[in-house]
């Protein structure tokens, strides 16, 4: 059933993390690679995944690259993920058991650094997912193809939390949305928690809050408020 699935994945200036990241798939899955750096990136994966990789050199905001990805992929189902993490080990063996589904996304932890906070993140996934508002992470989402064209696909005026409108989109238009605990990503940069968790947060949160609201005015859509800025 993997053979219906096409990992896709923006990248920009992760060469320090993407050997890591291409390790933890398997082979034989399509990727698609959404690039705009200057580093060793794309070298890095044409040494180490020649087969079954697609790079796409673009130079727009993360949200842009999911959507090129997106239709760039030939796959029934679309994985989107980040480069600076890595798959469980049983991530692959587990995600056949959630195909019945329109869309899955599960928990990012960390095997280090800032463990017990991605816990509590975790917990607040689950929590949120039972109340009836999914807690989409972008960097473990999967989606059928058809779902995702369905809905209109990301919303390119937001160049963060993304994810988490594209998640609320398809709850209301009425497919089947679901949270897996067992499939699991794990954190490995932790540069954003590291300049403050609660900054963090509570970006996270009264951004998503005013999006999934409806209240947040439509300039300020497009403002990241930060969040990109000492990250690159």
């Amino acid at each position: 059933m993997l053979a219906q699935v096409a990992v896709i994945v923006p990248t920009r200036n992760e060469a320090a993390n993407i050997g890591e990241f291409l390790r933890s798939i398997p082979l034989q899955l399509p990727l698609v690679v959404v690039d705009a750096s200057s580093d060793e990136t794309v070298a890095i994966i044409q040494q180490q995944r020649p087969l079954h990789t697609t790079i796409i050199r673009h130079p727009g905001n993360v949200t842009t690259a999911r959507q090129v990805g997106a239709e760039a992929a030939q796959a029934e189902w679309l994985l989107f993920t980040d480069a600076d993490i890595s798959f469980a080990p049983d991530y692959f063996t587990n995600l056949p058991a959630y195909l019945h589904l329109d869309a899955v996304y599960g928990p990012k932890q960390s095997l280090d650094a800032y463990a017990a906070y991605y816990r509590r993140f975790s917990r607040g996934q689950q929590w949120l997912h039972q109340m009836g508002i999914p807690a989409v992470s972008g960097s473990n989402l999967l989606v059928r193809r058809s779902v995702l064209q369905a809905v209109g696909g990301f919303d390119l005026s937001l160049t963060v939390n993304e994810d988490s409108e594209l998640g609320w989109r398809i709850k209301r238009q009425g497919y089947q949305i679901g949270f897996a605990p067992d499939l699991v990503v794990y954190a490995r940069d932790q540069r954003r928690l590291a300049y403050g968790r609660l900054r963090k947060t509570t970006h996270t949160l009264l951004r998503c809050a005013l999006l999934y609201t409806g209240l947040m005015p439509v300039s300020w859509r497009s403002h990241d408020w930060g969040y990109w800025a000492r990250r690159n």
